[in-house]
């Protein structure tokens, strides 16, 4: 009978999860300013409750730079022929640093312009999208996040892996509320919530995995079996098309219209697994959207409404005891409460967490 590793899991601050991410960075060549704001923004997935993003994924990172695919020290080359469109050529920044940089792009060609956009090509995974889409809202803009990932997503029909969990994220500013955020995998699931189920020696729900010949599979290790993710809906009578569109349509900005990679040549987040036997861009893409809202309205205005908006939604009637929550709301609310009472960390995270820690010599992190 397995064990319940729920009753194993330990709580750790988020300062010591951060320092000890920075100085595992800051171990394999990041620069100062690179280790800090990469540290930072993969933990804002743990302290949000996205434990699949956090410092789960931290030794993959270093995977990827002692494989020679990832550039602790990358220089940037961006280019653009129009005033609010910009492309960035990433040089394999770890995508925490070329995402940021690509939204604060946007951001200064929207507080000029009105809007800004800025496609990147040849970076790599960037953790959760809502993030960047957050430093807009922070600026009082709308803000628009996007990313291709690893192809293993089937569509519609098909058993080959064609697309990755390809996520969409739009963070809306409003008057008294915290912003709206919407952060979604166009997948059913997200391929690190598998990971989080085989780490617990889980099943997973009916529809999230196909087998290699297409039949549903419970089985959270499947895709080392050649199978693969369904669209989000799962099912095509659910909407499992929809998904399917929706994760082609980011696949097109972040990847054809960007010059990276795109579909099934998208590099893996795994070091292990080899790259595609031929590239149609470079590494992994991702885009970005940012424009003020006082184009359309007064700025007071829209913050009015959009709050008022909130609080409509929020007392809407509900069907049972659990309260109608807006998108953010219960990331906001563990963020709030993750702070003050710490992380939780699974035991095989912690074990690969102290596997960095004797790598490179650092204290191993204690719990509270």
């Amino acid at each position: 009978m397995p064990i319940n590793s729920s009753l194993l899991i330990q709580y750790f601050s988020y300062f010591s999860i951060l320092k000890f991410t920075e100085s595992v960075f800051r171990s394999v060549g990041f620069s100062g300013s690179d280790a800090e704001l990469s540290a930072r923004l993969l933990t804002r997935a743990d302290i949000r409750g996205i434990d699949s993003h956090g410092v789960a994924r931290l030794s993959g990172y270093i995977r990827l730079v002692n494989a020679g695919r990832l550039n602790p020290l990358p220089k940037f080359q961006w280019s653009g022929r129009f005033p609010v469109l910009r492309t960035l050529d990433a040089d394999q920044s770890i995508g925490f640093v070329s995402a940021n940089a690509a939204m604060m792009e946007c951001i200064s060609m929207a507080e000029t312009f009105g809007c800004g956009m800025v496609a990147v090509n040849n970076s790599n995974h960037f953790g959760i999208a809502g993030q960047y889409a957050m430093l807009a809202a922070e600026k009082g803009l709308v803000g628009m996040a996007f990313t291709n990932a690893s192809p293993l997503v089937a569509p519609t029909h098909s058993l080959d892996r064609m697309l990755g969990t390809n996520p969409i994220s739009i963070a809306i500013p409003s008057q008294k509320s915290k912003p709206f955020v919407l952060d979604m995998a166009t997948t059913t699931a997200a391929n690190g919530k598998l990971e989080i189920l085989q780490r617990k020696n889980q099943e997973a729900p009916s529809g999230w995995i196909q087998k290699s010949d297409g039949t549903i599979s419970k089985d959270p290790n499947e895709l080392r079996s050649g199978g693969a993710l369904r669209p989000l809906g799962s099912f095509e009578e659910l909407g499992s098309h929809k998904g399917y569109g929706l994760g082609s349509m980011v696949d097109i900005l972040s990847g054809v219209l960007s010059g990276a990679n795109f579909g099934p040549w998208v590099p893996p987040f795994v070091a292990f697994l080899p790259l595609a036997a031929e590239n149609v861009g470079k590494g992994i893409g991702h885009f970005f959207i940012a424009f003020r809202p006082d184009g359309f309205m007064e700025q007071e205005q829209f913050l009015e409404r959009m709050e008022k908006w909130m609080t409509t939604f929020r007392s809407s009637q509900t069907i049972g005891e659990e309260n109608v929550m807006v998108p953010g709301d219960p990331e906001w609310a563990l963020e709030e409460q993750r702070m003050k009472e710490g992380i939780p960390l699974l035991p095989a995270v912690v074990d690969d967490l102290n596997q960095l820690a004797a790598e490179f010599g650092l204290p191993l992190l204690k719990s509270i």
